[in-house]
């Protein structure tokens, strides 16, 4: 019946219709809920194994793990945060695919979902429609859009309001649900819920205070909405990897690089950096690993390059926690990565020229 109903009112977005300048939203609800927007009508026909809609599905699949323990330890405002990112940067999606007579991409989908798990539980909600507008606007559609990006938008909008409001989003910290049920009893609410002042895991780790690794583990801590629970992450990033999305090199790469480093130097410096299992466990590193840093659009093509990709971003995290006056640094380790990826393909590529030159 839906199907239907689209075809019959397919005449008046095409060219000459009286809702031709809607076309993009038009072909969005189509694509997104029924099929590809081009069909062949004659043989022989191609099929893509993962064609933009089926990506996207994938990586918000993997995500689910992380928005119910966000759920779950923070409470229902977490819900309110996904709408508010959706509704703010869809507008921006949807006017940029209006005035350039595009069709809109799947590609916000992911974005508008990672923005809110990435930022403090507590922070109100006028800064996560800034942030995410931000985002979207600054890190992707200057660039032309989905696929042209240089850089991740919801990382772009997280640098933003780090810089822009550091204070809020430093602050806005929840104290994770104690009860059997946490706090999905709770009705939503539009103000903060009891946002609280007290360190995060890393905080406490730069004075030497470590949290229970099972805590760490379940997402018992103060933290990123939906970056506080390992468990989840796993499960979504083994997903992730089982279904072929993200990279295995890239993850690797940030794995290796980041827990070699790190074993070494508290070996020899423990006062500064701090043990491999804590700084696995804390912070957004995991979330970062295998969600952000296995972005295919901002990260290199060449499969030797997705490996050293992943090592320059799993060192530079390291640096910027232990050697700088952030506790975190996968955020902005990842956007370095972005500005280097093209390099590194560069690299790669001209490295495989003068090796077949070679050859010849």
């Amino acid at each position: 019946l839906a199907s239907t109903l689209l075809e019959r009112t397919r005449p008046h977005f095409e060219e000459g219709g009286k809702l031709a300048r809607l076309k993009p939203v038009f072909q969005a609800l189509d694509t997104f809920l029924f099929a590809a927007p081009y069909k062949t009508h004659n043989r022989p026909f191609g099929r893509d194994a993962l064609d933009v809609k089926r990506y996207m599905s994938m990586v918000i699949i993997a995500l689910f793990p992380s928005f119910i323990a966000g759920l779950y330890f923070f409470g229902w405002r977490l819900l309110l945060m996904l709408i508010v990112s959706y509704v703010a940067g869809g507008l921006v999606e949807v006017l940029f695919a209006v005035i350039r007579k595009e069709e809109i991409n799947e590609g916000f989908l992911v974005t508008g979902f990672i923005f809110p798990l990435i930022l403090p539980p507590g922070i109100p909600l006028w800064m996560v429609a800034v942030g995410v507008i931000f985002g979207v606007l600054v890190g992707k559609e200057i660039f032309g859009g989905t696929g042209r990006n240089l850089f991740n938008a919801a990382l772009v909008g997280r640098v933003f309001l780090f810089l822009g409001y550091p204070s809020a989003m430093t602050s806005n910290w929840i104290q994770p649900a104690g009860s059997v049920w946490g706090r999905l009893g709770m009705l939503p609410s539009l103000a903060p819920a009891e946002a609280v002042t007290s360190a995060t895991p890393l905080v406490q780790g730069k004075a030497g205070q470590f949290a229970e690794p099972l805590d760490l583990f379940l997402g018992n801590v103060m933290g990123s909405a939906g970056e506080t629970s390992a468990l989840a992450i796993l499960l979504g990033g083994v997903f992730l990897l089982a279904v072929g999305v993200a990279s295995w090199r890239t993850v690797l790469g940030v794995l290796l690089s980041f827990s070699a480093l790190t074993a070494l130097l508290h070996a020899v410096v423990p006062e500064v950096v701090s043990p491999l299992w804590f700084f696995l466990l804390s912070g957004g590193f995991l979330f970062g690993t295998f969600f952000m840093a296995t972005d295919p659009v901002t990260g290199p093509i060449t499969l030797p390059a997705k490996f050293a990709y992943g090592v320059l971003i799993g060192l530079t995290t390291l640096i910027i926690r232990s050697f700088s006056g952030f506790v975190e640094g996968v955020m902005f380790a990842i956007l370095f990565g972005n500005i280097c990826a093209p390099l590194i393909d560069e690299v790669v590529i001209r490295s495989r020229m003068r090796r077949y030159a070679g050859e010849r």
